[in-house]
């Protein structure tokens, strides 16, 4: 009888605890591949080959062959495979060979985060990086002192978007020479550009594209993603260029064990269930104390120092303690830094993360991975769950369900993430507000001609007119920015969030400065009375200063946290499309106007996840128009509804909710990117009905998927619905922890007789044992 691994040893004694409660749902065991070879069919220098000599590389998986040669064949190619499957080597092959053969050749490299910069720079210099070639990176913390010189004598620059967008496109004058001998431009983890942050990055490419042709380059495109259902497509629009796909991953992996873990149900009519967050913290310091390196994934940054907190007090021994930490954006960059050598050295046993650790930082060889909820994509989950168990050694993923609807259906539906074909990636570079802003851009970096259409699409035309009409810019010939001298275009567009600008976050107590957040994010995480978590530690927001851009914080201690209450309006400025949902109801996709504002706060106790107050707010509303869908509820739909003596408005306001719990599912969205709201009656329906809607203006796509896959979506919501366990409704369902009506009407029957309707044409109620309940 073979030995026990430690992850096997782990679980026994994991599943035999006094604490342990069924909450393992399922247990999928992984097998180890082995690895698939094969030989490069064009010559490589001998420079190359010695240093894939040196590093022991003396054969190549068949997708790096294939990557490596389609490059050398002049192509733009994307690489879609899994982590920890040597995509990196896809292109510093070629950039080597390229530097090797002709000193003069020159190369971006871009990444979407700047730790992430700062790693690859080091695997760099395995390929001759600071010996034979020059490369630096080129970021926000590079000091002002180092500029010039980079610009003027790198060879190659490890950089991200937003320098790009800020700092190199605008001042290309400065690296003409750079430009001018521009061979490659490498992007690394493109999945990540989804959104409205990829929407941005794709004009951004556009420019950089636009700029390097000015100088006389047109540059190589090479790509690397995590495994999604749509690399060249998606690479396609955000380069505006075609792809060729290398998406067969044969690199060797060991075997893998991973956990769908649900916290046990405390109270089975309202659904509660014990926190997440706690389950996640126990889990992540059994792990530690038994010497196994973990990871643990939270979704948001309050929520990363929150299970530090945790964890610190569940570890017991302060020994223990001292080697657990919390990773997130926000932190400054020394702060980063330390602790991504800490980790890598094995200092510390345990990291609570935000996805800022979940790409291919280099953090050494970890042990386990323990997701606190599902991340909000497949790729993205696992992306985290290969961050662990690089080599061939066992390891573990733990997947820790949250209360919401998408945790529970992903709990209850384990082949979604197992089986299930990937997701797609969605940007819409063409949103008409965001290519305004970067039009702009452009237009200060270099006039615009007619035949830049190629570049920026067939809108262009319009939007120019409509930014010459506004005196933006003036047409000679060529458009030329007009603006105010004083402005600077770039400085105004954020290409992270729907706002420009950054927040400094202030601690009162001594006048430092403790990070920064973006205009955007001030309203829902540093709103008056919001707690704020920092580094384990509780600050509470005094002050929310929006002309000066500054947020006053103190230190703490309460026993809650805290979340928002919004309210929304929704009118429809034009339809672009309608149809029939299985002939008993309609559906619309068009322009919608969106009145959001942040109405108040709750308060949530720590330990047990229960509201322990509220407490109401008088911020800014913030109007935008963006792309919405509506479901009308039909004259048969609410006879059915009158028949099953469910309430009309219940029935709708909780069909709202599930949907937009579910819906980033199938959009590949966060929960933040939408929005939801429901009508009695509303006079673009002439009825009842739900509204579903973008959350950034002009939209990124989201909604124009949640048209098309409109009965997919509804029948997850009706499958949810009836396998909860609850009376009437509980935040696995049909409740909205943000809700500005309370969760009240809710009509959780109702809710689930819609669904079933509009994506089956069934009317008959639930059979099962967990028939959902009226809640009115």
């Amino acid at each position: 009888m073979s030995e026990q691994s430690p992850i096997e040893a782990f679980l026994d004694e994991l599943t035999t605890g006094a604490d342990y409660q069924d909450q393992i749902q399922h247990l999928q065991v992984i097998p180890p591949q082995p690895a698939r070879y094969d030989e490069l069919d064009v010559q490589l220098s001998p420079q190359v080959e010695t240093i894939l000599d040196n590093l022991g590389l003396d054969r190549l998986y068949r997708h790096q062959v294939r990557a490596i040669e389609q490059v050398f064949a002049g192509k733009n190619v994307v690489i879609a495979a899994g982590t920890a499957s040597g995509k990196t080597l896809c292109y510093t092959v070629p950039l080597a060979q390229a530097i090797y053969e002709d000193p003069t050749t020159r190369a971006i490299l871009v990444y979407p985060t700047k730790a992430l910069a700062q790693d690859q720079l080091g695997k760099l210099s395995d390929f001759g990086a600071g010996e034979v070639f020059t490369a630096n990176t080129y970021d926000g913390d590079t000091p002002q002192s180092q500029r010039r010189r980079i610009r003027q004598y790198s060879q190659v620059i490890l950089t991200n978007p937003d320098m790009l967008h800020m700092a190199v496109c605008p001042y290309h004058q400065s690296w003409a020479d750079f430009f001018e001998h521009l061979k490659y431009v490498v992007l690394d983890e493109v999945h990540t550009y989804r959104g409205v942050f990829g929407s941005h990055t794709a004009n951004v490419l556009r420019r950089l594209r636009r700029i390097a042709q000015y100088h006389g380059a047109e540059p190589q495109f090479i790509c690397s993603s995590a495994t999604v259902g749509n690399p060249g497509e998606h690479c396609r629009r955000l380069v505006g260029a075609d792809f060729e796909v290398i998406s067969e991953d044969t690199s060797a992996r060991g075997r893998r064990f991973f956990v769908f873990w649900n916290p046990p149900l405390l109270e089975p009519d309202s659904g509660r269930r014990r926190s997440g967050s706690v389950e996640a913290a126990k889990l992540t310091v059994a792990l530690a104390g038994r010497g196994i390196r973990t990871l643990t994934f939270t979704q948001a940054r309050q929520h990363a120092e929150l299970i530090l907190q945790y964890m610190r007090e569940l570890a017991g021994d302060e020994r223990l303690s001292e080697r657990l930490m919390a990773y997130r954006g926000g932190y400054l960059p020394e702060q980063r830094r330390q602790i991504e050598q800490q980790l890598f050295s094995g200092d510390l046993l345990a990291v609570a993360a935000t996805s800022a650790l979940e790409l291919g930082v280099d953090i050494g060889g970890l042990d386990a991975v323990v997701m606190t909820g599902y991340p909000g994509s497949i790729s993205s989950a696992w992306q985290q769950v290969g961050r662990a168990g690089r080599g061939q050694h066992d390891s573990l993923a733990v997947l820790v369900a949250l209360p919401g609807g998408i945790d529970q259906y992903v709990i209850e539906h384990p082949e979604y993430l197992l089986d299930a074909a990937q997701e797609r990636v969605l940007i819409n570079p063409d949103n008409r507000f965001i290519l305004g802003q970067h039009l702009l851009c452009a237009a200060y970096e270099l006039s615009l001609a007619e035949d830049d259409e190629d570049f920026f699409g067939p809108q262009m035309p319009a939007i120019l007119q409509t930014l010459e009409k506004h005196n933006y810019l003036r047409k000679r010939r060529r458009w030329h920015w007009s603006g105010d001298v004083d402005i600077y275009p770039p400085a105004e567009v954020n290409i992270r969030s729907s706002a420009g600008g950054e927040f400094e976050i202030i601690d009162a107590s001594c006048d430092e400065l403790l990070g920064t957040i973006d205009e955007h994010s001030v309203y829902w995480i540093t709103y008056p009375g919001a707690v704020y978590l920092h580094q384990g530690e509780d600050y509470l927001v005094t002050d929310l200063d929006i002309e000066e851009y500054r947020i006053t914080v103190e230190p703490t201690d309460v026993e809650y946290y805290t979340q928002t209450l919004e309210m929304s309006d929704v009118d429809v400025i034009e339809a672009y499309d309608r149809r029939e949902l299985a002939g008993c109801g309609q559906i619309g996709l068009g322009e919608v106007n969106v009145h959001n504002q942040v109405v108040g706060y709750r308060k949530f106790n720590r330990e047990s996840g229960q509201q322990c107050g509220s407490e109401k707010l008088n911020l800014p509303a913030q109007d935008y128009e963006t792309v919405g869908v509506w479901l009308t509820l039909s004259e048969a739909a609410a006879q059915m509804l009158a028949a099953h003596k469910c309430h009309p408005m219940g029935s709708l306001h909780a069909l709202e909710h599930a949907l937009v719990a579910l819906l980033p599912l199938f959009a590949l969205c966060e929960a933040h990117d939408i929005g939801g709201v429901s009508y009695f009656y509303h006079k673009a329906l002439d009825g009842g009905g739900v509204f579903i809607y973008d959350g950034y203006p002009g939209g990124v796509g989201i909604c124009e998927e949640a048209y098309y896959r409109a009965e997919e979506v509804l029948g997850a919501v009706y499958e949810r619905i009836t396998n909860c366990s609850c009376e009437a409704g509980c935040p696995g369902c049909v409740q909205s922890p943000s809700c500005g009506d309370d969760n009240q009407p809710l009509d959780k029957t109702g809710a689930a007789l819609l669904a079933q309707l509009w994506a089956t044409g069934r009317t008959e109620p639930a059979t099962s044992g967990n028939k959902p309940q009226n809640g009115n």
